[in-house]
């Protein structure tokens, strides 16, 4: 069986409802890459997923009460976890998610107003495992890392604690250094 060239197996990609490019020296060389369905897929994007055709009404907002008082806002996407949220708004939290999500850490402790920690989902053993290495911890202490936007969480406030315990460097405690 002859391999399949790179423009053939773009062709077969977008069969599948996600339209890359068709790529022919001369147009109308492959049936569909032509004339008018050229100019359909010309009017298209080259990929656009459900999640970047959401609009500003679709976020969520979250405001963050950093080390030294200074409240961060910044917006999400449902399913977005709050390290994505931080991270995808630069939002300057030092050492906030040095494991980059993988409950490796507790970096991206935050503390939770009651009304929306009753609302979390159910914590892991491996999250309470790794926030027993926080400082700080409260009741209603979770990682941000495990947290998930829902819309029922607009414009929520949560703390990050005083200090954190990040083996990268010494014990930070921004307010008092």
């Amino acid at each position: 069986m002859a391999a399949l060239g790179p423009v053939r197996l773009l062709r077969a990609a977008a069969s599948s409802r996600r339209w890359l490019f068709c790529a022919s020296p001369i147009a109308g060389a492959w049936p569909g890459c032509g004339s008018a369905a050229a100019a359909v897929r010309a009017a298209r994007p080259f990929s656009l997923s459900a999640r970047a055709l959401l609009s500003s009404e679709d976020k969520i907002t979250v405001h963050f009460i950093n080390r030294d008082g200074d409240k961060l806002t910044a917006k999400g996407k449902p399913g977005d976890s709050l390290l994505d949220v931080v991270v995808n708004n630069n939002l300057d939290i030092d050492g906030f998610g040095a494991c980059e999500g993988t409950l490796a850490c507790s970096t991206c402790h935050l503390i939770f107003e009651d009304h929306i920690f009753e609302k979390l989902d159910a914590i892991t053993d491996e999250e309470m495992d790794m926030l027993d290495l926080a400082y700080g911890l409260t009741e209603t202490s979770r990682l941000g890392c495990q947290i998930c936007l829902k819309k029922s969480m607009d414009n929520m406030t949560v703390r990050v604690p005083e200090a954190v315990a990040d083996v990268r460097q010494s014990v930070d405690m921004s307010k008092n250094s």
